[in-house]
């Protein structure tokens, strides 16, 4: 995406960043919801983001399919709306403010859709043609939008990645592809040096990880870049219980390890689940103070 080696400094979780604005995101639909409901919200996320120092804007996508949009009332054509806006919303923001920035639209696994934790397990028991009706025209939805990329996000397993990486052949449109990890693994337990072997391909301009602890980048960062350059956002440290639905623990900070990822190869670097807009200014001044 662009010829210079600088590192690229991604946005953070948008779902903290509106619940830090006082919405209350508890139902399946997630941040979705807020594109039929406050939309404005949303692009105020953005604005914060790129005020703090990102250059890529997330759309607000990761959970909105049509089928999801459907359990909630939403009707057919009214979620196709909505899923494009979100990527319109982002243009939009990232026009206010110029230069090289990058909207990249949010293709979250499809767990995500489900809402009971299942992306963060993986093999969810349904066939590789499910999985390709349920992505297919989401992604199609979203080129058509007009974002710069694509970022296939928090994928668990190797069979639904192996399911997206088809199709973003067959569609022909930059991406980065980004798995969940625990213990140097997929979610599903796969081990990571195969995930990133499935990159290799034009249309795929990162892999990495994403919604993973702190400490698995490092290792992740060398296997990533043997074939091509690493995309990393993991948490802030924070593990979420999908049971109790809130997060346990201590969050560490980002900027202690995250030069020695660029200094690895990771190209595009940013936070997601508890890292906000505070959590971002602070990862760009320590990245470019190394």
């Amino acid at each position: 995406m662009h010829s210079s080696e600088k590192t690229i400094i991604l946005d953070g979780g948008l779902s903290n960043a509106l619940e830090d604005r006082g919405h209350d995101l508890s139902d399946a639909l997630w941040s979705a919801r807020l594109l039929k409901d406050a939309p404005a919200e949303i692009a105020s996320v953005h604005r914060a983001y790129f005020e703090a120092g990102a250059m890529v804007a997330t759309t607000a996508s990761y959970q909105a399919s049509v089928p999801g949009f459907a359990q909630a009332g939403v009707t057919a054509g009214e979620a196709e709306r909505l899923i494009a806006s979100s990527v319109r919303i982002a243009r939009e923001v990232r026009d206010e403010f110029g230069g090289d920035r990058l909207v990249a639209a949010s293709v979250g696994p499809y767990g995500a859709f489900l809402a009971d934790g299942s992306e963060y397990r993986g093999r969810y028991g349904v066939s590789a043609s499910a999985l390709r009706d349920f992505h297919g025209p989401r992604l199609e939805l979203l080129i058509g939008a007009g974002p710069d990329l694509l970022a296939v996000e928090t994928i668990p397993d190797l069979d639904e990645a192996e399911v997206l990486v088809q199709l973003l052949q067959e569609l022909d449109f930059p991406a980065w592809l980004s798995y969940s990890a625990a213990d140097g693994r997929t979610r599903a337990g796969q081990p990571l040096a195969d995930a990133f072997a499935l990159a290799a391909l034009d249309q795929v301009v990162a892999v990495g990880l994403n919604c993973c602890a702190p400490e698995e980048v490092g290792p992740a960062v060398p296997l990533a870049v043997t074939h091509r350059p690493a995309v990393v956002y993991p948490n802030s440290g924070e593990i979420w219980d999908a049971a109790a639905r809130s997060w346990t623990g201590s969050s560490e900070t980002l900027t202690e390890l995250a030069p020695a990822w660029a200094a690895a190869g990771a190209r595009y670097i940013g936070g997601c689940c508890r890292v906000g807009p505070a959590g971002i200014r602070a990862l760009a001044a320590a990245i470019s103070d190394a």
